[in-house]
């Protein structure tokens, strides 16, 4: 409904996109959200960390890395960010690029329950399971800010 009011609301796009993606989700459409709201606001580090999480669930990992390091750029102190180019590291064999991107997020304080799994990944690398995403980081949405302006 929103986006019928404004199809343009950055915000938005990007909120639903993120959510669709999250959840494996309406994966073209989402990614068509994204696209839109990144291109509204290419400087949002957020936006575009959406953009590479979503080349990550679709194990496009190389275009997620690209993208991911670009947001960490723009928002060098979000955990969140950090730990997503740390997963994208892992799948591009760059473990050791993980590694350190995991303990950045570490030192940037993120939510409790995204802290046990962050230290999980550092002790045992990256285990995924079949069906979902990264074990070590479901409900990277949880508290996480969709954007860094009002």
């Amino acid at each position: 409904k929103a986006l019928d009011l404004d199809p343009n609301q950055e915000l938005t796009l990007n909120y639903l996109g993120y959510s669709w993606v999250d959840q494996s989700l309406n994966l073209k459409e989402a990614m068509d959200l994204i696209r839109r709201a990144v291109q509204l606001r290419p400087n949002d580090g957020y936006f575009v960390d959406s953009l590479g999480w979503a080349y990550y669930r679709q194990k496009e990992f190389d275009q997620a890395v690209k993208q991911l390091e670009r947001a960490v750029e723009l928002k060098p102190d979000d955990a969140v960010i950090n730990d997503h180019l740390g997963d994208a590291y892992w799948h591009v064999g760059r473990q050791l690029e993980a590694k350190f991107q995991w303990k950045q997020a570490l030192d940037l304080k993120p939510e409790p329950e995204e802290e046990g799994k962050i230290k999980k990944k550092l002790e045992a690398g990256l285990i995924e399971e079949p069906t979902t995403r990264a074990t070590m980081v479901d409900g990277a949405l949880a508290g996480r800010p969709v954007s860094d302006s009002k």
